[in-house]
Formats: structure tokens, sequence, C-alpha cells
């Protein structure tokens, strides 16, 4: 999981590179926003560590810009010139952490190790979430039902009355609906479906 560093300043990028690399992560190095969205999405780094004042686009609109593409990697921002309206502004915007130069590199490589486990998590999160949204298309009209109404807590008796069918039927629709999301038990179903369901489903 690669970090992406952007530093309009060659010296403080190779520094800010050996800092992060003797941790053992992965670094991507750019001289500027604009080269990094380039490679987007492409590059999809676990952290996004820049610097607030760039020529041409600064960090605070790299956030913005980010935020629009729906680029979830945490992000950390430095700068130079800080003041604090500007570190409270990045913050409510999102911003995992905001440092001012000169940093202190422990602090700095501390927090970039937090933001990547964070990077990691939300990766691992989307990847899950693509792929139930996945298996959702595959089922049938009368699978999704019994799944909507294993998921607001009926029992298969209950949906059986309501679609008008055995509870039998219920119940092997039921055990397809579990192995086509690769749920153990009702309380995982839900887990992995609840973000797809209707309100009144859940």
């Amino acid at each position: 999981m690669t970090v992406a560093l952007i530093d309009d300043d060659s010296a403080v990028l190779h520094s800010m590179r050996l800092l992060i690399e003797s941790r053992d992560i992965p670094v991507a190095c750019y001289e500027s926003a604009e080269a990094f969205l380039d490679e987007l999405p492409s590059a999809r780094p676990a952290c996004v560590v820049a610097d607030v004042r760039m020529p041409g686009m600064t960090g605070l609109e790299l956030q913005r810009e980010l935020k629009q593409r729906n680029h979830e990697a945490p992000l950390i921002l430095i700068s130079g010139h800080a003041d604090v309206s500007m570190a409270v502004e990045a913050l409510k915007q999102g911003a995992f952490d905001f440092f001012e130069k000169p940093y202190d590199g422990e602090r700095l490589a501390a927090s970039v190790s937090d933001a990547v486990e964070k990077g990691r998590q939300r990766t691992s999160e989307t990847n899950e979430r693509d792929d139930i949204a996945e298996r959702l298309k595959a089922l049938s009209p009368r699978q999704r039902e019994v799944l909507e109404f294993v998921a607001s807590g009926m029992s298969n008796k209950q949906i059986a009355a309501k679609l008008n069918i055995s509870p039998r039927t219920v119940e092997t629709y039921r055990a397809w609906v579990m192995e086509r999301i690769g749920a153990q038990n009702v309380a995982d179903l839900v887990r992995k479906v609840s973000a797809f369901l209707p309100t009144d489903a859940k």
C-alpha cells in the first residue's frame, strides 16, 4: 500500500521519502498535485501527504478535488505558512492530520502509519461492498424479497404468509440467499447487505 508524497520542494520531498521508507512503507513522489491527479485512478495510494502551498493546485484544493472524485485515501496536509483557521478548515473537511513545517519527523511518520492502516481498512471495506453489490444483482426478484424480509427480522412462517408460499419454500430461498451472499448467519447477512436495503427493510 503506497503513500503518495506531494511537495514542490524537491529537498523536502526527498527528506519525507527517506522518513516514510524507513518505516518500510513504499512511497511515490510527485512535485505537484496535478501530476498526482494525472495518475488517478490507476494510482490508489493508502495515504496522501501533500504540502498546502504549491504552485498551481494547493493542498486544500487537492483535498476538495479528491472529495469530488470520491477518493477515500486519508489525506495529511503540511504547510510552512499554516495558521489555526487553515488547520481547522482542513480537518473539518476531513483531513486525517495537519502539520506545520518544520514538522516532527517521528510524529509525521507515526501519523502516516496510522493513515495507511486506515486506508487499508477503507480499501477492504470498499472491495467487500463492491462484491456484495455484484452478488445482490445476481439474486432473482423472489430471492431479493426473501432477503429483505429476513433482514427485517421476519421468521420463515411470517415470510411464507406474506408471500403466500410454504415455510419450507421460504427456507430453501433463505438458504440460497445466504449462500449467494456468503453469509454465515442472519447477523452476518444483515451486516453485509444493510447498506443496500430500503430503510424499512433494515
